[in-house]
This record gives C-alpha cells, structure tokens and sequence, in this order.
C-alpha cells in the first residue's frame, strides 16, 4: 500500500507537468526527486475499481484545482524494479462530466496496451474540458516521453522542442475526419519533417522519428465505425500503430 500511495503522488506530479490532449505514452524511470519540491497540493485515493483500475483518484492543486484521474498498478509491481508509465487521455466522451470512469469504459487504449507491455503501470486522467492540448504539452517537455501518439486531434503546440529532442511520433487520423479533416495533422507532419531536415537528418532517420499515417474511408467502414473522428477509437485495436509506440520504448 505504501508503494501504491508514492506512486499515486508521482502519478500526481506528471499530471501537473502535462496533462491534456487525448493519448500519450511516458516510458523510462520516474527517479528525479526535485518533482516532488514546492505545494503540490495532496491526493486523496479511490476506493473503487473498474477492470483493475482504482477509479477516482484526486490530485487536489492549488493552482489548478481537481484533477480526477484512474490508475492501474500491476500486482506485480514492488518498486525492485523501473516500470514503464502510460499515459491514455480521453477524448469528449469521457470527460469528468460524462460520469467517473467514462473515459476507460468508452475508449480501449488502457486495456489494449496492457497486451504489449505486463510490467506497466497505466494513468487515465478524466479531463473537464477538452482541448487540442495534447501537442502544447509536447513542446513543453517532451524530454518527459518516449514517443507520442497524436490520434484525431490537432497539433496546437511549440514545434521546435520536439524536434530538439527528437521525440518519435506517430499522426493518425481518418481522410476526412469530421471535426478537425486531415490537414492540420499533415502540416505538423511537415513541419517537423522540415525541422529535421534542418538538422541534417536523412530521410530514413526522419522516417525512424515520424509516420503520417491517414487512414482512408473503407478503414472506418469496414469496422464498423459510425464516423471517420470517433472510429479514431479503433486505432487502440490496430497493432501496426500501437506495435510502433511500444517499439519506440528504446529509442534513444
């Protein structure tokens, strides 16, 4: 139990640092104390589970307010050894509003990513409002992660950071996306592309760093989706995507 309260601090602290957007992956060993210095405020732990997620989790901030997040720690897990850490944000249906837990019951991204990694510990925050704040936060730390994957959404964020860290990531989207269409996501591809270019990378390295990946209609149709943004949620089942964010976890 006591491990399980550090890691919920932790987990805390990361939130804090960057949460937003819809889905992320942060790999390596949380091992820097000078995270826990300063008023972060207090947690207070839930008391239920959903799929062996403790559901309900509360980071209480002073300066941000409540902070509603999910969290499943392997049994497993006794702090001998580092674990990797998966962050899985929700899109609009499963905000804090739509119901505790909303964001794990709607979307599988939590539960496909346990089949690639057992040692992991998984972190599902319930957002209250939604945002294109996932690539704000990749240009403010994306020393943090290991590899990012931008699904549906749209590229708001600082460029130059990503590239100077040469965090690797994957843009997925359908043709016509209904809510955002395809090409803000190719332009943020581009133009880190461009960056890349800049700093002399060949384009097989470039190609190590970054996939544009825009999925046609007949992908959707034939799964069943109802749409080209909400089938976004099919891309958790699809292993050649989720296969390249777990390959990404030794990237230096």
């Amino acid at each position: 139990m006591k491990k399980r309260k550090k890691w919920l601090f932790v987990i805390a602290v990361l939130l804090m640092v960057g949460i937003a957007g819809r889905y992320l992956f942060i790999g390596g060993h949380i091992t820097n104390t000078r995270l826990y210095d300063g008023d972060l405020g207090y947690v207070t732990e839930g008391i239920e589970e959903y799929r062996g997620f403790m559901i309900d989790n509360v980071l209480h901030s002073p300066d941000y307010g409540d902070i509603h997040y999910n969290v499943y720690i392997p049994q497993s897990y006794d702090g001998s050894e580092p674990y990797a850490l998966y962050f899985t944000l929700p899109g609009y249906e499963g905000l804090y509003f739509q119901g505790v837990a909303a964001n794990i019951q709607s979307e599988e991204f939590g539960f496909e990513a346990q089949k690639y990694n057992s040692k992991m510990i998984i972190v599902a925050p319930q957002l209250s409002d939604w945002g294109e704040t996932m690539s704000i936060v990749m240009g403010k730390r994306p020393d943090l992660f290991t590899a990012y994957l931008h699904v549906s959404s749209k590229w708001d964020g600082e460029y130059e950071p990503v590239a100077e860290n040469r965090l690797p990531v994957y843009f997925a989207i359908g043709r016509n996306d209904e809510y955002y269409g395809s090409k803000p996501t190719m332009e943020a591809y581009d133009t880190l592309y461009k960056l890349y270019e800049q700093q002399g990378l060949t384009e097989d390295k470039i190609d190590e760093l970054l996939v544009l990946d825009i999925k046609e209609h007949e992908y959707f149709t034939a799964r069943n989706a109802a749409g080209e943004h909400s089938g976004g949620g099919l891309f958790a089942y699809d292993e050649e995507i989720m296969g390249w964010l777990f390959s990404r976890s030794d990237t230096p």
